[in-house]
């Protein structure tokens, strides 16, 4: 059976986010946002984004980027521009649901769903496409 290469020795790298407690409703809208920006532009989006989702999915961003900046300072045979880095994709995938419940009318009682999200984060090293 024929080994793969390693993930970033192909300049790809990544970084997830398990168990965010934010809905991924709600952080999908900011996701798509930043997909297929170089990372600079992203980090510039997410910061002036006011919403809770960008915050952390920034955070998640910057740990990809130190993964790549680690690997490259780390391994000779990794050579990559940190300027040139692109957002190949965000993902933000559903997590566990926490449910609680709230005392209604008659005896009854409704249920409260508090909704968590993975964010997943790859980025690499290639430019972005223009397929608009």
């Amino acid at each position: 059976m024929k080994k793969e290469k390693k993930e970033y020795l192909k300049g790809i790298f990544r970084a997830e986010h398990k168990n965010a407690k934010v809905s991924p409703k709600k952080a999908r809208d900011v996701a798509r946002a930043i997909q297929g920006m170089r990372v600079d532009e992203a980090v510039n989006v997410l910061t002036f984004t006011p919403r809770k989702s960008a915050r952390l999915i920034k955070k998640t961003l910057d740990s990809a980027l130190a993964n790549a900046v680690s690997i490259n300072d780390e391994i000779e045979e990794v050579n990559i521009n940190v300027e040139s880095l692109v957002v190949k994709e965000a993902v933000v995938n559903d997590a566990r649901t926490l449910r609680r419940f709230k005392p209604r009318a008659r005896g009854s009682a409704g249920p409260i769903r508090k909704r968590q999200s993975h964010i997943s984060i790859v980025i690499t090293e290639d430019s972005p496409t223009d397929d608009k």
